[in-house]
C-alpha cells in the first residue's frame, strides 16, 4: 500500500505510520494480549500490517501501541487492532493515538468509518463514533472455521 509516512511527537513518545519502522515481534507480542487477536499467526500478522495504513507508538526503540486502518483511502475505512501496552495505559496515548489517525492527510475524505469494539465506546465517541444508525442495512459473513474475532 502506497502511503504517505507521518510522525507525530509527544514528550518522548513517536507515532509513526512508516511500515519500515514496525517491529513484527513486538506487534506479535502486543496483540497476543488482545482479546480480539487470540490465535493470530505471525504470517497473518505481517500480512495484516502489508494492507493497512499502521499507526505504531514507540517509546524509543520499543513499540508500546498500534491501530491500524484498512481503507480505499477516499470514501470507507475500517478502525481495528487499537492497542496500547498494559504499562502504558492512563497517559492518554490512545486519545492522541486517535487523534493523530483522525487528522491523517490521507484520510481527510473518509465518509464512512466502520469499527468493532467491546469496551472501549467512551473514547471513539470523542471522535465521532456513534452505534449504528441503520443496524438493519448492514450483514457480516464469518468464518467460524478460522476462529472467532
Amino acid at each position: 500500500m502506497s502511503q504517505m509516512i507521518q510522525e507525530y511527537r509527544k514528550d518522548n513518545f513517536v507515532i509513526s505510520t512508516d511500515p519500515a519502522r514496525q517491529n513484527l515481534a513486538q506487534i506479535c507480542d502486543l496483540l497476543s494480549r488482545a482479546y480480539w487477536a487470540g490465535g493470530r499467526t505471525p504470517e497473518e500478522i505481517a500480512r495484516s500490517l502489508q494492507f493497512s495504513l499502521v499507526f505504531g507508538i514507540f517509546d524509543g526503540d520499543t513499540q508500546i501501541g498500534l491501530a491500524r486502518v484498512v481503507s480505499d483511502m477516499t470514501i470507507f475505512a475500517y478502525l481495528c487492532d487499537v492497542f496500547i501496552d498494559e504499562a502504558y495505559r492512563g497517559q492518554g496515548l490512545s486519545k492522541w493515538l486517535m487523534n493523530c489517525i483522525m487528522a491523517h492527510p490521507e484520510l481527510q475524505s473518509i465518509r464512512r468509518w466502520h469499527l468493532a469494539t467491546r469496551d472501549a465506546h467512551g473514547l471513539y465517541r470523542q471522535f465521532g463514533f456513534t452505534g449504528l444508525e441503520t443496524p438493519d442495512r448492514y450483514m457480516e459473513k464469518f468464518n467460524l472455521e478460522l476462529g472467532r474475532a
